[in-house]
């Protein structure tokens, strides 16, 4: 077994051991997508939407909740906790490369992203009969370099920050923009639309999300912008990244 593979299988048992972020990240999102459509009108066809009913267009945003809390507090808080605990310079005195520890850490919350974001469009498809994307392929795609695009913002984080709460500070720069844009506090139909065409071209994507689940097409300048975030925010990470 190579060290990459020794270092993930170690912090998975670890992320495990203390499963409640692993938990939240699997089912809040679903359960965050049953209060939403709880809402009256949710399930209504609307205007603003095109015709189409809020829910429809609200599950993009709850892929973003999922997203942000994983990419924004928990890596970050797991790494500086590593600093501040003194792990991180025990392991600088071994072959280790920085980029193995926020690799293994990220595909470990990539995984569980990806686990929680199946489970939602499962939920909103059985209860809400919300279909599922026109096409799949490229859905996948945009989630795919959306979700490391998004990821990237906090391993950047994890990467300099002391303290487990000097991480949160430094996650929350970039959780509540994430969260505004991607429509988890105001549905994007709804914003002005100087606010709406930011949020087009910002991780995780999700007008590219929407317009791969509806058919109507997304641009390949937005995956672009996806793929840029997510090689120079990880690039930056490991570059940055500090033992102690």
């Amino acid at each position: 077994m190579n060290t990459f593979a020794k270092i993930t299988t170690t912090e998975a048992k670890l992320f495990l051991r203390t499963p409640i972020m692993a938990i939240a990240g699997l089912l809040m999102p679903a359960a965050v997508l049953l209060a939403v459509g709880a809402i009256p009108g949710m399930t209504e066809p609307s205007d603003k939407t095109g015709g189409a009913r809020f829910i429809d267009a609200w599950v993009p945003s709850v892929i973003v909740v999922s997203l942000a809390m994983l990419a924004l507090q928990s890596i970050p808080a797991a790494v500086a906790t590593y600093r501040e605990q003194g792990v991180l310079r025990r392991l600088a005195t071994t072959p280790v490369h920085p980029a193995n520890l926020l690799g293994a850490q990220l595909l470990i919350h990539v995984v569980v992203a990806l686990a929680g974001i199946g489970v939602t469009l499962g939920v909103a498809n059985a209860v809400y009969d919300v279909p599922m994307p026109k096409h799949p392929l490229l859905f996948l795609l945009t989630l795919l370099l959306g979700t490391v695009s998004m990821f990237s913002f906090g391993l950047l984080a994890a990467s300099v920050a002391r303290t487990a709460k000097s991480a949160g500070a430094f996650a929350l720069v970039a959780f509540v923009p994430t969260m505004f844009f991607g429509g988890v506090y105001l549905p994007r139909p709804l914003m002005p639309a100087v606010l709406q065409r930011i949020g087009d071209y910002l991780p995780p994507g999700t007008q590219p999300l929407q317009d791969t689940w509806t058919g109507s097409g997304v641009q390949p300048l937005q995956l672009l912008v996806l793929a840029g975030f997510a090689v120079i925010g990880t690039a930056l990470a490991a570059k940055l990244f500090r033992w102690e």
